[in-house]
């Protein structure tokens, strides 16, 4: 099992929202090439939805660079992401040493809950160093509401702090909330990919 934390802020945009120059971040002085992903992520809950209830997403992800079962936690200093290899499919049920991993919040039968496919651009940002400070991911998600059968699609970008954030932080993301302003998003409506499915 891999642990780290997301630091991260999500943004609104519509279809023909062109990227902005991302170098204009403070301290952003290269962006790395478009490294595409197609992601499908299978969520899972117990039937009375005790997981979303305590703000823990539960998932199978294939696609992209950390394919595999996660859990995400909330924490104060961001969110927590917990990553076991991808193993079984979701149809065939959780493996144990996950469903042990969320146990203190839902015990099984876990069953489907929403299915989000993604069309994911990513973008490495790079600072004068040449250390990566941040990435920058282009969203077209497609998502269904396995409860209700609703279906909903929109476009979001995320930026999440890389490997090597910057000294300041607070900074940092002001100015990303000013670009991304400037070309027209705005701060995400909704909190997750999976709480926006679920509102289907």
């Amino acid at each position: 099992m891999a642990h780290s934390v997301e630091i991260e802020r999500k943004y609104d945009v519509d279809e023909a929202t062109a990227l902005p120059d991302w170098t204009r971040l403070p301290g952003i002085t290269r962006v790395g090439e478009p490294e595409p992903r197609d992601l499908d992520a299978r969520y899972l809950d117990t039937p009375a939805a005790a997981l979303a209830h305590a703000g823990i997403a539960l998932r199978r992800r294939a696609g992209g660079p950390d394919a595999g079962w996660h859990v995400k936690t909330p924490g104060v200093d961001g969110r927590h992401e917990y990553h076991w290899p991808l193993g079984r499919d979701a149809d065939e049920g959780v493996p144990a040493d996950i469903a042990a991993a969320v146990s203190p919040w839902a015990t099984g039968p876990f069953v489907p809950l929403a299915r989000i496919r993604n069309a994911r651009v990513a973008y490495a940002l790079f600072d004068a160093s040449g250390a990566q400070v941040a990435e920058v991911v282009d969203d077209h998600v497609s998502a269904r509401n396995e409860r209700s059968g609703g279906e909903s699609a929109w476009r979001e970008w995320e930026v999440e702090l890389g490997p090597v954030p910057p000294g300041d932080v607070t900074a940092f993301f002001a100015g990303v909330d000013e670009l991304v302003a400037s070309v027209g998003g705005r701060p995400a409506a909704s909190t997750s990919k999976l709480a926006r499915a679920l509102s289907a």
